[in-house]
């Protein structure tokens, strides 16, 4: 009588299989495939090639207790609409690698007790780093000196020295609108930017300032500070219009405002960009896929922020720290509201 068996289940390929094809020890082989240094380049293209052809899936849970990790960060932020931490997030997680180390996300809603309990929450999980991610640009307390494992600070950067920050170059943000604007041969340029209290508006202001200084030139009237909103915008511009002063360009201190100043100059009969050009700061998808025209904009560029930071925080575990603050320089991406479209 014949007897039928199912089909038999592939034996998983072990670190020991790629070894022994190899021809190195299974220390050597780890040693290879985890990046040391105290293998050679050949070696390590040997094994390499071979995990490549057994198709080797290392794991990952032994490899986290042999190095005393367990393959997870916090992210830790104050964003409430995760307009910074959401890209910065998505940096972050490049950085680490695809399920190389997951990651956390707590969002504080900028209330100290509830920073704390997410804190502790994340220590619980025993997460090998922190990332915590400010709201705004102004310097933030940081956790505290007892935190058992490194913190990177990105946007918001620490008060203390001490303390690793990654951050966004607000002046020369405000330095870059200026300058595009100038090469398109503007002359007559205003400035309605947000919060005051903010030092982004602060900070991007001086850098726009500077750049028209170093032409010879002034804002048309003050900088008018006032809300990030897209209302604030639309009023703004009004009374710059009002105040019938000649002005061939405004830059935003956001998107948002930048929006609304494009809506208020349509109303006008303002024809953007052959009367006024506009740009606007953060490069905002949300903001920028709903402009007509196109909206010029200051990419802060959050996403390599949230690279660097996880960098930064990769380099605290290795042991080589990194403290001080590092500031990414952003770039401007050009559209229809400063150059016509084609």
């Amino acid at each position: 009588m014949a007897s039928s068996v199912g089909p038999s289940r592939a034996r998983k390929v072990t670190l020991r299989d790629v070894a022994q094809l190899a021809g190195v020890s299974v220390a050597t082989a780890s040693k290879a495939l985890n990046g040391r240094d105290e293998v050679s380049e050949e070696t390590r293209r040997r094994v390499t090639e071979v995990a490549e052809r057994l198709a080797f899936t290392p794991n990952t849970l032994a490899q986290s207790i042999l190095a005393g990790r367990s393959g997870t960060v916090g992210l830790l932020t104050n964003d409430l609409d995760g307009r910074f931490s959401l890209p910065i997030l998505m940096g972050a997680e490049d950085a680490f690698g695809a399920g190389q180390m997951s990651v956390f996300l707590c969002d504080a809603r900028e209330d100290a007790i509830r920073e704390q309990h997410h804190l502790k929450a994340l220590l619980g999980r025993r997460v090998d780093g922190l990332i915590v991610v400010g709201s705004k640009t102004d310097p933030r307390p940081p956790l505290g000196s007892k935190v058992p494992v490194p913190v990177v600070y990105a946007y918001a950067p620490s008060t203390d020295p001490a303390d690793s920050s990654v951050v966004v170059d607000n002046v020369r943000a405000g330095r870059a609108a200026v300058e595009h604007l100038l090469a398109t041969g503007r002359r007559h340029v205003a400035h309605v930017s947000g919060d005051v209290s903010y030092s982004a508006a602060r900070d991007r202001a001086a850098g726009a300032g500077a750049a028209l200084a170093e032409a010879g030139l002034d804002h048309v009237g003050p900088v008018r500070y006032g809300s990030w909103s897209e209302a604030w915008g639309r009023a703004a511009v009004a009374a710059l219009l009002d105040a019938d002063e000649p002005v061939d360009a405004v830059v935003c201190g956001s998107d948002q405002i930048a929006r609304g100043v494009l809506d208020a100059l349509r109303d006008r009969g303002v024809r953007v960009p052959d009367d006024v050009a506009v740009v606007g700061f953060d490069n905002w998808e949300p903001m920028i896929s709903g402009s007509r025209p196109g909206l010029t904009s200051v990419d802060m560029r959050f996403q390599d922020m949230g690279r660097r930071a996880a960098e930064r925080l990769f380099a605290a575990l290795d042991g080589s720290d990194h403290p001080g603050v590092e500031a990414i320089e952003p770039r401007l991406v050009v559209r229809g509201s400063t150059v016509p479209e084609a």
